[in-house]
C-alpha cells in the first residue's frame, strides 16, 4: 500500500517511479478521489459544527417562548444531522474506493534498481561454481534412470491432473533431505527461527502480503473462503500484522517449510515436462521484519543465506538483480539465485529474495517504535527461497547424474540421508 501523503506531496515523482515499471501515471486519478473525500469530510466537521451550534441555541428560543425560532432550529439540526449522515457514508465510500485504487498499484522500485523491460534487462551480480563439463550428454531430471521408478507422474496426473507429481524411495528421501538439510542450516547457522504455520489462510493475510485483491486467479480458494497459501511467505509476513514492536525486537528472521499452491495462470505451455513448474510443491522461506534503515542490508544478508545452500550443494549458480520491468508487484528490489541446471544446458530461477520497504506493512498496519520515541513506525518486509526445495532436487539430480543413470549425491547432504551417498541407476540408496 502507499503511503497518501507521499503522493500529495510529490505527484511527479510517484508517476516516475510508475513509468519505470511501464505504467501510465496514476496521481491525478488518485489525487481527484482523495481530494473528493476530503472535501466531504470537511462539509461533514462544517456541517457538525453548525448542528453543534444550533443545538446550542434551541434551548434557549425554548427559554424566551420563541417558537418560530425554536422550530427552525430544530429544523436545522433535523437537517444537519442529515446532511452529516449522507456526507460521512459519502466520504466513507469513496475512502473505499482509494484504498481499493491504491491496493492494485504495485511498490515503486528502489532508485538503484536497473531500468529494463523484462527478464532480458536484468543485471548479473556474480557466478558461483563452474557448471560439470559432462563425457556424455546430461539429461533432464525425468530422463534420469535413477529416477524413473521414484518419479510418477502418470499416477499424480490420474489422482489430481497435469503439473503434479508422486515421489517414492530414494527420490522421495532425498527431497525430504534436502527440506530439512535448509531448515537446519537456517536455523543453526543462519539465525533463523524456525516456524510451523498453517496452509489455510484469510482474505486479510493474502491482502497484507499483496497476493490480493490483483493476483487472485494466481492462487487457490476453497469453497468456505479460505485461501491455501502461494508461498509461506503469506503467514510468516503476517505475523507481523497489526503488532507494535519495540526496536529491540528487531530485525525478526523466520524461516518455515511448508506446502505451496500456485494456480500457475497464464503459464500454460511452460515447463509441462517434469517437476519444474507444479500447481503443488514445497519451498523453505525466509521473512524478514527489520527497521526501515536496515532492509537493504538485510537483503544482501538474505541473498547470502539463500546462496550459501547451493554453495554447500555444490551446485553452480548466478545471482541476478531484477530490472524495473520484471521485479514482483509487492517488490522494492529483488535478488534473483538461477541455478545450474545441465539438462537444460541454462541456469533457472531456484530463489528470489525482495525487500518490500513498508509496502506489505502498510497493507498489514505493521509498526515498531524506537526507543525513547513516542510516535511510531512502520516495519520494513524482506521475502525469499530458501530454497524451492523440488527445484533444488532437479538440481541435484541434473549435476550429480553418472553416464550409467544413477546419481552422486553432494557430500553435504550424507548426513540427512544416514550416509548414503547416491541413487543407482536402479533407483536404491547407496
Amino acid at each position: 500500500m502507499h503511503d497518501i501523503r507521499l503522493i500529495r506531496d510529490n505527484p511527479e515523482g510517484f508517476d516516475a517511479a510508475l513509468a519505470k515499471r511501464g505504467l501510465a501515471p496514476m496521481s491525478s486519478q488518485i489525487l481527484a478521489i482523495d481530494e473528493s473525500r476530503r472535501a466531504k469530510i470537511t462539509a461533514a466537521e462544517t456541517a457538525l459544527a453548525d448542528r453543534n451550534a444550533a443545538s446550542k441555541q434551541v434551548g434557549a428560543a425554548k427559554a424566551k417562548g420563541d417558537e418560530a425560532e425554536f422550530e427552525r432550529l430544530r429544523a436545522l439540526v433535523a437537517d444537519k444531522k442529515a446532511e452529516i449522515a449522507t456526507l460521512e457514508e459519502e466520504a466513507k465510500a469513496e475512502d473505499l474506493r482509494l484504498q481499493d485504487l491504491l491496493a492494485t498499484i504495485p511498490n515503486l522500485p528502489h532508485d538503484d534498481v536497473p531500468l529494463g523491460a523484462d527478464e532480458n534487462d536484468n543485471v548479473e551480480l556474480r557466478k558461483w561454481g563452474t557448471p560439470k563439463s559432462f563425457d556424455f550428454k546430461p539429461k533432464e531430471h525425468f530422463e534420469l534412470a535413477a529416477v524413473q521408478g521414484g518419479m510418477d507422474f502418470e499416477m499424480a496426473a490420474k489422482l489430481s491432473g497435469s503439473r503434479f507429481v508422486v515421489m517414492s524411495g530414494a527420490v522421495a528421501r532425498v527431497h525430504r533431505a534436502l527440506a530439512q538439510f535448509m531448515i537446519d542450516t537456517h536455523t543453526s547457522e543462519n539465525g533463523l527461527t524456525e516456524v510451523n504455520t498453517p496452509v489455510l489462510v484469510r482474505d486479510d493475510a493474502m491482502m497484507g502480503t499483496g497476493q490480493l485483491p490483483k493476483f487472485a486467479e494466481d492462487s487457490y480458494q476453497t469453497t468456505n473462503g479460505w485461501w491455501l497459501i502461494p508461498t509461506s511467505e503469506v503467514t510468516l509476513t503476517n505475523l507481523a500484522a497489526g503488532e507494535m514492536m519495540d526496536e529491540a525486537s528487531l530485525p525478526r528472521r523466520y524461516t518455515a517449510h511448508s506446502l505451496c499452491f500456485r494456480s500457475e495462470a497464464g503459464s500454460a505451455g511452460r515447463d509441462t515436462s517434469g517437476m519444474l513448474r507444479q500447481h503443488q510443491f514445497e519451498k523453505v522461506e525466509m521473512v524478514s521484519v527489520t527497521r526501515p534503515e536496515d532492509s537493504l542490508s538485510e537483503l544482501d544478508r538474505m541473498t547470502k543465506c539463500a546462496e550459501g545452500i547451493l554453495e554447500r550443494l555444490e551446485l553452480p549458480y548466478r545471482t541476478v538483480v531484477l530490472c524495473t520491468g520484471d521485479i514482483g508487484f509487492g517488490a522494492r528490489k529483488t535478488h534473483d539465485i538461477e541455478v545450474w541446471l545441465p539438462g537444460q544446458d541454462t541456469y533457472r530461477e531456484i530463489s528470489s529474495c525482495s525487500v518490500c520497504g513498508d509496502f506489505q506493512a502498510r497493507r498489514m498496519n505493521a509498526r515498531f517504535k524506537r526507543t525513547g520515541e513516542k510516535k511510531p513506525e512502520f516495519v520494513h518486509t524482506l521475502n525469499g527461497s530458501g530454497l524451492a526445495v523440488g527445484r533444488c532436487l532437479i538440481a541435484v539430480l541434473e549435476n550429480g547424474q553418472q553416464e550409467d543413470g544413477s546419481v552422486r549425491l553432494p557430500e553435504a547432504l550424507h548426513p540427512w540421508l544416514g550416509g548414503k551417498t547416491m541413487i543407482t541407476a536402479d533407483g536404491v540408496m547407496a
